[in-house]
């Protein structure tokens, strides 16, 4: 019996030597590790265009106050999980093997996609089990994120990471735009096909990595930082949790930033955070690699790539309701439809990624990566300027160029961001590294949700109620009807929008609309009355957010302008033995560009 263990383990040595050993297999692993981050993150915002049919399906109204926070977790969950668990699931894949990790994150995420497809209940019940499914299924997600650019970093050489990691980085970015048309044309036929769609994908992709994968990465054992992934998760998740609470009304306030239990959850999860920071640099193997942020290229890198997310997060969310509410209705579709075309018409910037990302990749395994992030936060910085200064009613082709800028802006920045982050990395912490750089990407993206609904919110807040009132009143709704509509939170008039319902017939009830002649009605109801309506205080809050992204993409811009000349870490090279970067050695001799390792990147 022990012999048959022996030869087994033998063969499996034998066929990963033989494997990795062949010019093909970073294109094997690029291949599914872009597989796996594109399942992933299609999944962050398959369910944005397919909720309606999903309520619909479940028995349930969202926009009734008792159902808001079902709909908020379920948008919301699946980035929350993903955001605290990638830098620990990171570190155990430094520890224990990072395509290990990353083939049971296959795993996990198809069974609860399974789990997911097969829901049968109906009312809260089922609103509650698809939250935890898709927390769980985020599960799933994050390990697949966590690892698969260490994977990549380990299998390319250092002249064919940019366009390696360029490409799985594209790829991941355009997922939560595809996922917005497949949930779309999935959603009207059947909402359970928007979780099932994941099933084959999934079962092929957990084969083919057991099967293809190996780890040839540098595997360092060391013991787990209890107290450190405890303080991280419960700080994180409170800060996290009280920012989508803080969406939601709260008494006579439009939104929750008031509410006490908000308040403890911010200030308590910064607080948790900081006793965090305070234990990873006591402990002898800490989650966080504090030490890290000497590099001068992690630091910077990660701080654009965390500015940028908050410039982009809620960006999608903006432009749906923009044409979901506004836009759509006024140019003959049926508010039933517009979530799947609000994904087909955005479908400009996915081109903008999918041309800018590999290409600017693989120029910046030749010259950098800082022209090429740079330009691009400033070019996105540049297209949020073009999309602040067109009308609410615009031409398709202005808006359409407006998105492909967009998106050619942050390809350009990504691909080669993600590479010089990677790049500056040891080889035994590209795990952990890879998953801080994750977390605050995703902690970027949740935030910016919250930043761009609450200023949104502040926008319409201002001029919505007496733009409502004035308008129900004129087409004959009684006072008091149009003086509760008038008197919602505007995040419920946000919050039909982006579902794609109705407002008018929604917000006012049927019993209320019996009560008017048929032509009001019609009128009240009809695809031109709300849009044309809220157009001008929705114009409002486009300004104030667009200008809080061409903040955050040009201060993005001057943190990637500070990451310093094209570097490498190099193992090779002794610590003591390090160089400034464009310096000599201790020898006198050039340091090789792609091998020079500043003094402060010790990170060991």
């Amino acid at each position: 019996m022990t012999e048959q263990v022996t030869d087994r383990a033998q063969r499996r040595r034998e066929r990963a030597a033989r494997d990795t050993s062949s010019p093909r297999y970073k294109w094997v692993v690029l291949s599914n590790t872009t597989l796996g981050v594109l399942m992933a993150t299609i999944n962050m915002s398959i369910l944005l265009i397919a909720l309606p049919d999903i309520f619909r399906g479940i028995h349930i109204n969202p926009l009734q106050p008792s159902n808001t926070s079902l709909l908020l977790w379920l948008i919301m969950g699946y980035m929350v999980v993903t955001a605290v668990l990638v830098v620990g699931l990171g570190r155990l894949g430094d520890m224990y093997g990072r395509v290990r990790i990353y083939n049971a994150g296959f795993a996990i995420f198809t069974f609860f996609s399974v789990m997911l497809s097969i829901t049968w209940m109906h009312g809260t019940t089922a609103g509650v089990w698809l939250v935890l499914m898709r927390v769980l299924q985020g599960v799933g997600g994050a390990m697949l994120m966590a690892n698969s650019n260490a994977i990549i970093t380990d299998a390319f050489p250092v002249d064919q990471r940019g366009l390696g990691l360029g490409l799985n980085q594209v790829a991941g970015i355009a997922g939560s735009f595809i996922g917005l048309v497949v949930g779309g044309l999935l959603a009207p036929i059947e909402w359970h096909l928007v979780f099932l769609v994941s099933v084959p994908v999934g079962v092929f992709g957990t084969v083919w990595a057991y099967l293809k994968l190996h780890d040839i990465g540098v595997r360092r054992h060391a013991e787990m930082d209890w107290w450190g992934n405890l303080t991280f998760a419960v700080g994180l998740i409170a800060v996290l949790v009280g920012i989508t609470y803080g969406i939601q009304p709260y008494g006579s306030h439009t939104m929750g930033w008031t509410n006490p239990w908000v308040l403890i959850a911010l200030v308590g999860g910064c607080a948790v955070l900081a006793v965090f920071c305070l234990i990873e640099t006591r402990v002898a193997e800490p989650m966080f690699r504090l030490d890290l942020f000497r590099i001068r290229a992690f630091t910077f890198g990660n701080v654009a790539s965390l500015l940028g997310a908050l410039g982009r997060g809620g960006l999608m969310f903006i432009l749906i309701i923009w044409l979901q509410g506004i836009w759509l209705p006024r140019h003959g579709y049926s508010f039933e439809s517009t979530p799947l075309w609000a994904g087909i018409y955005m479908l400009p910037m996915t081109v903008g990624f999918l041309v800018a990302g590999p290409v600017s990749g693989w120029l910046s395994d030749r010259f950098g990566a800082r022209t090429f992030a740079t330009g691009g936060m400033l070019v996105a910085a540049g297209s949020f300027v073009w999309l602040l200064a067109l009308p609410v009613n615009f031409a398709y082709w202005s808006f359409a160029l407006a998105l492909l800028v967009n998106g050619l802006g942050m390809g350009l920045f990504a691909a080669p961001n993600r590479a010089g982050i990677m790049n500056s990395l040891p080889s035994h912490q590209r795990g952990v590294g890879a998953g801080m750089s994750t977390v605050f990407q995703n902690s970027a993206m949740v935030l910016s949700i919250g930043i761009f609904f609450s200023l949104m919110v502040t926008g319409l807040a201002s001029s919505l109620p007496g733009t409502l009132m004035s308008g129900l009143t004129a087409q004959g709704v009684p006072h008091a009807a149009a003086a509760r509509v008038a008197a919602l939170p505007p995040v419920g008039v946000l919050f039909a929008s982006l579902l794609g319902y109705n407002p008018v017939q929604t917000l006012l009830g049927p019993h209320v609309l019996a009560q008017l002649p048929a032509a009001h009605v019609h009128y009240l109801t009809g695809r031109s009355f709300f849009p044309s309506l809220i157009s001008g205080p929705f114009s409002h809050g486009l300004g104030v957010a667009f200008g809080f992204a061409i903040a955050a993409c040009v201060i993005a811009a001057l943190a990637s302008a500070l990451r310093g000349g094209k570097y490498v870490y190099d193992d090779r090279v002794p610590r003591g033995d390090r160089a400034p970067q464009g310096g000599q050695s201790p020898e006198g001799a050039p340091v090789p560009e792609d091998t020079r390792a500043p003094e402060d990147a010790r990170a060991r």
